[in-house]
């Protein structure tokens, strides 16, 4: 084993190992990447030559920007969700930047079903972002590798978070795609790498414009104008918001949102491509313009053996719930050549984790999804599996107090099945659901059971729980910690009484006669 030493070009009292054996033990785009000798971290060599402006970009990233981020409150949580770079050093001639080795879960533990090819390998996002490796028996994930369909929707709350807080920082990632988030379903984690590419506007310009796929439709449709043309669109924060929502699309339906079949004409394919991702884009699903609804370009033979998620009206975007529709639609509707419009980072962090509140489980064991979301129809289905819903749904829809007796819809509604859980944000308007949650805060305050053909709330920690349904004041029942309420259609629950305590209305869905 040959043992290499580097030192550090900002503390050079510091110094690091990497094995080199005469190849690197794995090459991205620009750099080509070697292990410590104990795998703790990599030494991350750039090829080319690096000028002064880009060297002085991963200084800051690894001074300034890593203190800013993780020597603060909340800085443990974007530890585990960026693999960000902790030191520059220099290698004969070359710059190198100091990297974190991956967490184990980011490696296949089995991979593909079939062979074990994939073992041991780097879960980038692609393996489960597209249909072909769930439903094509040879390139099939393992199970094992898969997660279920709520896994989605934790690691895209992750990514949100992640990009929200590059944002607020006034940094864009530039080139946020499934090649730079790693992913694991079963823990339900991800990892933004790739963080040494940082745009800082007005002083750090970005070094690619992208990856495919993931490109915004302005960058694309500019990229032939030279650098200093004032009409060349580069990446910055409003493409991070491209890419965001192509990525939390593909996540969830497994299926890229412009990759459809429209048709330009006679023209070769690169032409093609620009147009079908850049000037031209259209959303495959849009409601009034069907021109790219033909996936049989895209997939060719295999597109039925992809079903359903290749079936546009079996898995239409709206069956993820009326948040995330409504984002979609912004995302590729209104903002897909209007920059402006895309929704922020936060928007899609309050969706998803609001869609997770109207959950329901399948009751097929066989169904790889094992979860949908409920979204008001009135035959209740998974509609991934078909499956019938059999079970009555109590719905709680959520108030907030704005003067004295004065209660106004939140557009927050909890879907219950039997032992949901009821926690302190669905009982106060003052608390938001984010990162900055305490372990105390995630608590359960109450739980929901079907028990003796009833459905019942069961108080574990709500000391204000009262039944305010009858107008008659004197007629308000309490419901003590440890007991529990039936909930019936019509009835009106006070969560909180405090001055941001939630009313909660129940209805009665799914009831059959």
């Amino acid at each position: 084993m040959n043992s290499v030493t580097v030192s550090s070009i900002i503390d050079t009292s510091k110094s690091y190992q990497f094995v080199n054996n005469g190849e690197p033990s794995a090459r991205g785009g620009m750099k080509d990447v070697y292990f410590s000798p104990d795998r703790a971290y990599v030494v991350a060599i750039y090829r080319d030559k690096l000028d002064f402006n880009s060297t002085e970009r991963l200084k800051k990233i690894t001074t300034q920007y890593f203190d800013s981020f993780f020597k603060r409150e909340g800085g443990a949580y974007y530890e585990k969700l960026y693999a960000w770079p902790t030191d520059v050093v220099k290698w004969g001639e070359r710059i190198g930047i100091i990297v974190p080795c991956f967490r184990s879960d980011f490696f296949f533990k089995k991979g593909y079903a079939a062979s074990d090819i994939l073992k041991g390998g780097e879960k980038e996002g692609k393996w489960f972002a597209s249909a072909k490796f769930r439903t094509n028996s040879r390139l099939r994930l393992d199970d094992s590798e898969l997660g279920d369909w709520l896994s989605y929707f934790q690691i895209c709350v992750n990514i949100a978070r992640g990009v929200k807080r590059l944002h607020s920082a006034g940094l864009a990632h530039s080139d946020l795609s499934y090649k730079n988030v790693l992913i694991d379903p079963v823990s339900k984690s991800a990892s933004i790498i790739d963080i040494d590419g940082l745009v800082v506007p007005g002083l750090f310009p970005p070094d690619v414009i992208g990856t495919a796929d993931f490109i915004a439709p302005e960058v694309m449709a500019t990229k032939h104008l030279g650098l200093q043309d004032p009409n060349r669109n580069l990446p910055k924060r409003t493409t991070d918001l491209h890419a965001l929502a192509v990525l939390i699309y593909m996540y969830l339906l497994y299926r890229h949102p412009l990759r459809g079949g429209r048709y330009f004409g006679d023209i070769d394919s690169d032409q093609e491509e620009d147009l079908l991702m850049g000037k031209e884009a259209l959303f495959i699903e849009h409601p009034k313009d069907d021109r790219n609804r033909n996936f049989k370009r895209e997939y060719g033979d295999q597109v039925n053996d992809l079903e359903p998620w290749t079936d546009l009206k079996k898995t239409p975007y709206t069956l993820v719930g009326p948040y995330l529709s409504d984002l979609f639609e912004q995302a590729f509707i209104q903002g897909l050549h209007d920059p402006n419009k895309r929704p922020p980072a936060v928007s899609w962090e309050q969706a998803l984790v609001k869609t997770n509140d109207l959950k329901l489980k399948c009751s097929n064991p066989k169904c790889q999804q094992k979860w949908f979301i409920y979204i008001n129809t009135q035959e209740v289905s998974c509609p991934f599996c078909q499956t019938q819903y059999n079970e009555s749904i109590p719905i709680l829809d959520f108030y907030a107090q704005h003067k004295p007796g004065q209660w106004k819809p939140t557009n927050m509604r909890l879907v219950i099945y039997s032992d949901t859980t009821l926690h302190k944000w669905h009982t106060s308007s003052s608390m938001v659901r984010n990162e900055r949650l305490t372990p105390s805060d995630k608590k359960r305050v109450g739980y929901f059971s079907w028990h003796n053909q009833k459905w019942m709330l069961v108080n574990d920690n709500l000391g204000g729980l009262k039944d305010v349904s009858d107008s008659d004041k004197s007629k308000h029942k309490t419901t003590k910690i440890g007991e529990h309420i039936e909930l019936k259609s019509g009835m009106k629950l006070l969560l909180s009484n405090d001055d941001h305590g939630l009313l909660a209305v129940v209805s009665l869905a799914n009831q059959k006669q």
